[in-house]
């Protein structure tokens, strides 16, 4: 029974793991941690998350909340990724995280991590969105250029990169089935003056507004016929299960870079 520190635990997603966790008798949340500045700090993960108390306090020392934990679960801020990666490593746990907007300092720091630790690093956890790039990667490869690419992605108000680090990835993945130059994903938004197309180029719109949880929707557009491959999130559920089957699947495992997909496929 994997012992589980929860990082980020007072946001949208450390509170879905925590009711998630009910569906796994196997995990077993053993600390919680939140920014120095949370107005949680000091109450029950269980309680804050609508669910009965588990004895586990939101703390703000990282340390504290890693103490004798076998895999961390990361769904905070990216800022302070570096610091986390080096305590998580010296704590020696394995490392789940879905941070998103992540530098290249930042992704730096993940792969030192994974010289000492195990590490699943993924913008989405959702194990249906481990198909959706799979495919997206194949429509790539089969489909001639004359097919443009477009992603658009919608999110909750609150969200602060855009794109979506998930749409970054297809982006990316789609680039590297063409063969092209992925490019700045910022600054191929769609405006009121981008003029036409230009070839080896993937378009990207964002849309934030309300309470939505995730959209990402790819578009093969050829003349007179698209192939769309779209994925749907209904509630945050859906990344939360992928996230402790994800720690679930990591915990014990020698050092080293995991995907998300590797956990999907059942890989040994």
């Amino acid at each position: 029974m994997p012992a589980i520190a929860l990082v980020g635990a007072t946001g949208r997603m450390g509170r879905a793991v925590v009711c998630a966790a009910d569906e796994y008798p196997q995990a077993h949340i053993t600390g919680a941690s939140a920014s120095a500045h949370s107005r949680h700090l000091g109450k029950d993960i269980g309680v804050l998350a609508g669910r009965p108390a588990l004895g586990v306090a939101v703390a703000s020392e990282f340390a504290l909340a890693l103490k004798g934990a076998d895999v961390a679960i990361d769904f905070a801020l990216a800022d302070g990724v570096e610091e986390r990666a080096r305590m998580i490593s010296t704590a020696g746990c394995a490392w789940v995280l879905g941070s998103t907007g992540l530098s290249a300092r930042q992704r730096e720091a993940i792969d030192l991590a994974s010289t000492r630790i195990a590490v699943i690093a993924s913008p989405n956890m959702s194990l249906a969105v481990q198909l959706l790039m799979r495919l997206v990667d194949a429509a790539a490869r089969a489909l001639p250029p004359e097919f443009d690419i477009e992603i658009h992605e919608s999110h909750h108000r609150d969200k602060v990169d855009a794109p979506s680090g998930t749409a970054r990835r297809l982006g990316e993945i789609a680039a590297a089935a063409r063969g092209i130059a992925p490019g700045d994903p910022a600054g191929s938004i769609r405006s009121a003056s981008t003029g036409p197309r230009t070839p080896d180029t993937i378009g990207f719109s964002v849309a934030r507004g309300g309470d939505l949880v995730g959209e990402h929707r790819v578009v093969f557009a050829g003349l007179g016929e698209q192939l769309v491959l779209e994925h749907r999130a209904a509630d945050r559920m859906a990344f939360a299960r992928g996230a402790l089957s994800a720690a679930l699947w990591l915990s014990g495992r020698p050092a080293g870079r995991y995907e998300m997909s590797d956990v999907g496929s059942g890989k040994q």
